[in-house]
């Protein structure tokens, strides 16, 4: 709670940023669930599995005091309503990355060959995406202390472009794992709607941190 209270104390963006990068600790954890996987460690799986927990537990933590404090109305240009936004999206990158976690080390699921090298690159994809929407959410206080001056928006709307970009890739490298899925379908049998499962998982990581970056860019044009 003192926590909150200080970082309430200096800036109503300090806790969202906090949050944010809770979230994406929480995504950065799943590669070690992935690579547990890979090498069928599943000593390595479970514990991966409880780091995740135990980080999607902090993010929770964070989430429900900032819904406390949040003022009714922050700024001029940023309201309630918008942090609140932005919070849900960060939100679900916490709690997609539990599910993925958790779904994989109940089921001791270990990587078919063909997999790894799409799904690792799915993962770093996802990871890198959860890593630029922090730095666009990083740049939120500035944009308010500049009253959203040209020059910070512009950058901060270059750093949007770049996100976009990112999870676009994350989109297409989603697609190649799923068509390597469909070719060993039949092999895997009902073990393969596990696997949709965790890449569809992974992927909406990425999505849910584009559209965190993308509230971002909605304020501006506010």
């Amino acid at each position: 709670m003192s926590v909150i209270a200080n970082l309430f104390g200096r800036s109503p963006i300090r806790p969202m940023q906090a949050h944010m990068q809770a979230a994406s600790e929480c995504a950065r954890a799943i590669l070690p669930v992935l690579e547990a996987m890979a090498t069928g460690d599943m000593d390595a799986l479970d514990q991966g599995r409880k780091t995740v927990d135990e980080l999607e537990h902090r993010a929770d933590e964070l989430k429900h005091e900032i819904r406390r404090h949040l003022p009714k109305r922050l700024f001029m240009a940023v309201e309630r309503r918008d942090m609140l936004e932005i919070l849900d999206c960060q939100d679900s990158i916490a709690d997609v990355a539990q599910d993925v976690a958790e779904l994989a080390a109940l089921r001791h699921m270990r990587t078919p060959e063909v997999l790894k090298a799409p799904l690792l690159a799915l993962v770093e994809s996802a990871i890198a995406t959860c890593a630029q929407s922090e730095c666009v959410i990083n740049e939120l206080d500035e944009l308010v202390e500049t009253g959203f001056g040209r020059h910070e928006v512009a950058r901060v709307e270059a750093m949007i472009d770049k996100l976009n970009g990112l999870e676009s890739l994350a989109d297409e490298r989603a697609e190649q794992a799923l068509r390597t899925l469909f070719s060993i379908e039949d092999e895997i049998g009902v073990g393969a709607y596990y696997w949709y499962e965790i890449i569809q998982w992974i992927g909406d990581i990425a999505d849910y941190a584009e559209r965190a970056g993308n509230r971002i860019r909605l304020l501006i044009a506010n």
